[in-house]
């Protein structure tokens, strides 16, 4: 009938249910997940303890004491019955500058180099279209985005760096992503950003949201190092 009745549901331990949309990466799965996340949210508070969307499924996390896994279902089901017709919050744009290669974006040149394009190619190609964000997660406001245009598909690095830094922009399959803290990472670093992701004094601490859209612009490493230590 519906988004829920078309799901899959597990579940994952004695306090977690999962729930499936689908088994690819597409807006139009992620628009369903980011809907039930919100109503579930919105309408089942006692019982809840956390909701975590990701780009094809939906974890929830309750009481057991507090909330049954069979009226938890009974309730997701209600919730879906006119979770199509549940508005959405209007999407944000946010532009993210980034100074890309050199010591800032150390994959660029193979990446150029893979596609057989100039750097200044990727550089064009990278910061030629918004980018849906998909879900937030890996390390706090680490946002997940795509999809890249088809001349960046790039696979992973073989071997991941055991760190890499904050703020680094980079490329893997068809997604890009902004590390948000220091980290190890197996994604293709394009440049660096001197926004700030994270930060658990803000409310919300994440500068970027799920159901979102973020376009990169190119600015040079004077305006990064300047913008850093503003």
């Amino acid at each position: 009938m519906g988004l829920y009745a078309q799901a899959i549901s597990y579940l994952m331990g004695d306090r977690g249910l999962l729930i499936e949309f689908g088994d690819e990466i597409s807006p139009e799965i992620n628009e369903k997940v980011r809907r039930m996340a919100l109503a579930v949210q919105a309408e089942i508070r006692e019982g809840i303890i956390e909701v975590v969307p990701t780009y094809r499924s939906l974890l929830i996390i309750y009481n057991p004491l507090l909330l049954s896994v069979e009226d938890l279902k009974k309730r997701l089901k209600r919730i879906e019955e006119e979770l199509q017709q549940a508005p959405l919050p209007e999407p944000r744009l946010t532009r993210i500058p980034a100074v890309y290669g050199g010591i800032y974006g150390p994959d660029l040149e193979e990446v150029a180099r893979y596609h057989q394009i100039s750097r200044e190619k990727v550089i064009q190609l990278h910061c030629s279209k918004p980018y849906l964000i998909y879900m937030i997660g890996f390390t706090p406001g680490y946002p997940y985005m795509g999809e890249l245009p088809e001349e960046l598909v790039t696979p992973r690095l073989k071997t991941p760096r055991l760190v890499v830094p904050k703020g680094s922009v980079a490329i893997a399959q068809r997604q890009t992503g902004i590390y948000s803290m220091e980290s190890p990472g197996g994604w293709r670093i394009l440049g660096r950003t001197p926004a700030e992701l994270f930060d658990p004094l803000k409310d919300p601490p994440s500068l970027l949201r799920m159901g979102d859209f973020v376009q990169f612009y190119q600015i040079s490493e004077k305006e990064f190092k300047e913008w850093h230590f503003e």
